[in-house]
């Protein structure tokens, strides 16, 4: 451990500005609260720009790049005031809501109190000047196995403006618009409420940007990766405290007295404060309104009682049963780079997918561990503590000619960058190939020109550090979960009631045995989730179940010790109030459920299951689910009026329920801050403690060439190089919102990620997955790269003829020919064909088709063949509508009345065989030939109650 004389004269090395006195304050800002940093003299809004060397970078206004570039100011969303705008210039970033008492003394900026799990981010009191301070400077290293993380995929709250801006800008830039609404109801039946989507300018201003090219990213989450955010979030780590969320939240909620809000279900802010104060926000939120009989209304959470639907592209109605089952939901969605079955390997024939997992958490152990390659640890000025790998390999099937680059990046937020990019096609100015090929500076300075290399250092070859590593990229991977289960018999709701239940029933018995198997805790080998597995202090026996690659245990209140003259129930209360998770489960007259009741800082979600007809041969639940309201929907969804036979169907769909569950909590602001503090705390420790001497520019043998003198023709790589990479290639796309698209309807900004087996989309905003499919689903697609009305174009055909449509500026019509270029290496589908056929002189168009759109009969030297018509083409548009939306009726209909005939066909395959998606060939036989018990033909595990 070093002395703090050794940190004071690092922070101030890092930050050489004027002294003391030259600190302003602002006379807006609460009494003793300083603004520190200080700024220099002139500083405005430029000051606080992140300024990086572009050395190396190939620019371009908008196009394919992973989102790395630097906002135009550091602001961040807790900056901004209730109306999305700026207060003013550039945002100071510490300073506001710190606490009374830090009076300019740095020491508080150096020196945290890591507080109790309910009691986040206290700060420390101010000491007296001069005092000197010989507390420890970081949390010991044994918090580390916290099991509470940010997988990272996305954010709830995201401002799209600040969140994709190129390198550099105008300055008319700087002045932002205000934050547009948020898209809602994205995918629904309905088209008379179409979502609201962020519309600031034409293409939200993004001309002017530059990105870094050519890099295949592993998963989503590395998509994501955004410096600005870890630049702005660095000194606001560990600014909130008394983080209140969950059950707590909801029972500390105090009377509206003096407050009257716009929108109680939404937190809308009211007369007597800002939504963005945490004890306004106990005041502000009323719940969703949402009850029924199994569950009440909550402040703080929101209630799940069937209907809902994901929030997606492409996600029609005629996706319902079995085709529902076999789409992978958005929210599962983590590696790209890999097919799925080869990381996800116990799902087996379960219908249900684990969501919110950060399965490219194993990049690091698969790619690196045990393996040849270079660490770097650092503490940059603007993003704190640094780490960075580095693996050259063969690329595969290239005989040892070309060489590809893996790369992990990582910051103290949950966010990583993990991908590749394939030696060739960096630029030829930053390429100088040795036996041992590029130098790690020089792969630095192409990607990201922005980090101070000057404090990067060569790491140890210490065990520990590729130990520490691994753990460190797999924080947010936990495969063993913890479950409570209370008992709730007829004529109880409160937490009291339920705990003193000292025996279960028949009916709870019976819903034990089909959610796992009774084990006997006393020599109990497996995971044991804190229970007492030598004495029996916690009890006999406890119920425990695989489910997938999870291990399951559940803390049964009936089966863990009761206490005859504790009311609480301490004993229980003990495990089953630090789960994330409860399944609340209900026998026939119980009454509602609401976490009002409940007294914990750690319950977050509770699934309540109710019995009818218990122990009969008609046994079936109802089931309903609240969550804390910072945590994101997770599946699976259930329709309105669900009623689940009891079978091993229901089993899988609760047990998938309970995983996700608890795998979307960690993205609740509490736990999302415990594992930013843990990440950071070990990131510092790695940084501090196992680095050598050596800089990174002593890695390579090449003198520092001035790069920006080179001529622009040395500046480009292999065009079309990284085409051939098998991570997704990430481009920047408008997106329309459905089938129905009409000129002047606004668009969705999206991402639009091509791997070698995964096309995705993700949307700018909310930073969420909206459309995904396989590469191998990719039937077709039809590209429009001169100028029209909506820029040049492409629809992305797939499945059964489903399509996306996107769009791109009209000077960027060269990155639809990049999308169809990468298409065409990576997926089985062709361009696909306008044809207008003429009727014959009775009136009939030349040809036929069946359900499934393909071409069956085709008359001879008909108009429809002269124009390319093929037999057993594919027709996926009948007179600019989607076939696969169309019924018989209204296809026959057009057929019939339509004034001109105009349709898109996918052709036959080269051996001139009907063009099918993978899920028709394959995934479809299999669905249908095996269904579990209690599923019907559609594979769900319940049947819609019509009463």
């Amino acid at each position: 451990m070093q002395s703090d004389d050794f940190f004071i004269r690092k922070f101030r090395r890092q930050n050489v500005r004027p002294p003391i006195a030259a600190v302003t304050f602002d006379p807006k800002r609460e009494a003793g609260v300083v603004e520190w940093p200080p700024r220099k003299a002139g500083d405005g809004a430029e000051a606080d720009r992140l300024t990086p060397s572009r050395v190396g970078l190939t620019l371009r206004p908008m196009g394919r790049g992973h989102i790395m570039q630097r906002s135009n100011s550091d602001v961040t969303l807790g900056d901004l005031d209730s109306s999305g705008k700026t207060g003013g210039k550039a945002i100071r970033m510490v300073g506001e809501k710190v606490g009374a008492g830090l009076q300019g003394d740095s020491g508080v900026l150096l020196h945290r109190e890591y507080g109790s799990l309910s009691s986040l981010e206290r700060q420390i009191q101010a000491q007296e000047p001069g005092a000197e301070d010989h507390g420890p400077l970081s949390p010991s290293a044994l918090r580390f196995k916290d099991p509470f993380v940010l997988l990272g995929l996305h954010e709830n709250l995201a401002e799209p403006d600040g969140f994709f801006r190129g390198l550099s800008s105008s300055s008319a830039d700087s002045q932002k618009p205000d934050k547009p609404p948020k898209p809602e109801g994205l995918g629904k039946k309905s088209k008379s409420t179409p979502p609201q989507i962020p519309q600031p300018g034409p293409y939200d201003n993004l001309g002017g940007g530059a990105w870094v090219r050519n890099f295949a990213h592993y998963d989503v989450q590395s998509i994501l990766f955004d410096l600005t955010e870890a630049a702005s979030n660095r000194d606001s780590i560990g600014r909130k405290k008394n983080i209140t969320s969950g059950a707590s939240a909801a029972s500390q909620l105090r009377p509206l007295s003096q407050t009257t809000p716009s929108s109680p279900a939404q937190g809308g802010v009211g007369n007597s404060g800002s939504a963005d104060d945490p004890e306004q926000s106990l005041l502000l939120d009323e719940g969703d309104g949402n009850d029924n009989e199994l569950l009440l209304s909550c402040p703080h959470f929101r209630n799940e009682t069937g209907g809902e639907e994901q929030v997606g592209l492409g996600l029609s109605s005629s996706r319902r049963g079995l085709w529902s089952s076999l789409r992978t939901p958005n929210d599962a969605v983590s590696v790209l780079e890999e097919p799925r079955e080869s990381h996800v390997q116990l799902q087996g024939k379960s219908n249900y997918f684990i969501e919110y997992a950060d399965l490219g958490a194993h990049y690091y152990r698969k790619y690196f561990y045990m393996k040849e390659h270079q660490n770097f640890f650092g503490n940059d000025d603007r993003l704190g503590p640094v780490a960075i790998s580095f693996r050259r390999e063969e690329k595969e099937g290239s005989s040892g000619a070309q060489y590809n680059y893996r790369i992990i990046f990582r910051t103290t937020e949950m966010k990583t960058l993990r991908g590749s990019i394939l030696e060739e096609s960096v630029t030829s100015a930053a390429r100088h190939p040795t036996p041992k090929g590029l130098s790690p500076k020089r792969l630095l300075e192409f990607i990201m020109p922005e980090l101070n290399l000057h404090c990067i250092r060569l790491a140890s070859n210490s065990p520990k550090v590729r130990d520490t590593l691994l753990k460190l990229d797999e924080q947010g991977l936990n495969f063993q979960r913890k479950v409570g289960v209370m008992y709730c018999r007829a004529g109880q709701s409160s937490e009291e009631d339920m705990y003193n239940n000292e025996s279960s029933g028949l009916a709870f018995e019976e819903f034990l045995d089909l959610l796992g198997e009774r084990v006997r805790l006393k020599g109990w080998e497996k995971y044991r989730a804190q229970l007492d597995t030598k004495t029996d202090s916690t009890g006999s026996h406890s119920l425990y179940t695989r489910y997938q690659d999870y291990e399951i245990m559940f803390h049964v209140s009936t089966m863990l010790p009761y206490t005859a003259n504790n009311t609480q129930q301490l004993l229980r209360k003990r495990h089953i109030g630090n789960d994330i998770v409860t399944i609340v489960f209900q026998e026939p007259g119980a009454l509602p459920f609401t976490p009002k009741s409940i007294r914990s800082h750690f319950q977050h979600v509770f699934i309540i299951v109710q019995v009818h007809e218990p122990c009969t041969d008609h046994t079936y639940y109802r089931v309903a689910v609240t969550r804390s309201k910072d945590i994101p929907l997770f599946g699976p969804l259930f329709p309105k009026g669900a009623r689940f036979p009891r079978s091993p169907a229901f089993r899988d769909f609760l047990l998938a329920k309970v995983v996700n569950a608890e795998n979307a909590a960690e993205k609740s602001e509490k736990f999302r801050s415990m594992a930013t503090r843990t990440r950071q705390e070990y990131l510092k420790d790695l940084a501090e403690n196992y680095v050598t001497t050596t800089t990174i520019d002593s890695t390579t043998k090449f003198p520092l060439l001035s790069l920006g003198s080179k001529r622009k023709d040395k500046m480009k790589g292999a065009k079309g190089a990284e085409l051939h990479s098998a991570g997704a290639l990430v481009w920047a796309v408008m997106v329309n919102r459905g089938d129905e698209w009409e000129a002047g309807e606004p668009k969705l900004p999206c991402l639009l990620g091509v791997s070698a087996e995964s096309v995705v989309l993700i949307e700018r905003c909310s930073r969420r997955v909206v459309f995904n499919c396989s590469c191998r689903d990719v039937i077709g697609w039809k590209a429009v790269t001169e100028t029209k009305e909506g820029g040049p174009s492409l629809d992305i055909y797939y499945e059964r003829g489903e399509s996306v449509s996107i769009s791109v500026l009209e000077n960027q019509a060269e990155d639809i020919k990049e999308v169809v270029q990468r298409l065409e290496l990576v997926t089985r589908g062709c361009e696909a064909l306008e044809v207008t056929p003429l009727r014959d002189g009775v009136g009939q168009p030349g040809f036929l088709m069946n359900e499934e759109g393909f071409v069956t009969e085709l008359q001879r030297f008909c108009y429809a063949e002269s124009g390319g018509l093929q037999l057993w083409a594919r027709v996926v548009r009948l007179c600019g509508h989607s076939l696969v939306h169309l019924s018989p009726e209204e296809r026959t209909r057009l057929l019939r009345t339509a004034h001109k005939i105009h349709i898109t066909v996918i052709p036959p395959d080269e051996n001139g065989k009907p063009r099918r998606s993978f899920s028709e060939l394959y995934q479809k036989a299999i669905k249908d030939a095996e269904c579990k018990p209690g599923e019907d033909r559609s594979g769900e595990a319940w049947v819609v109650d019509e009463r």
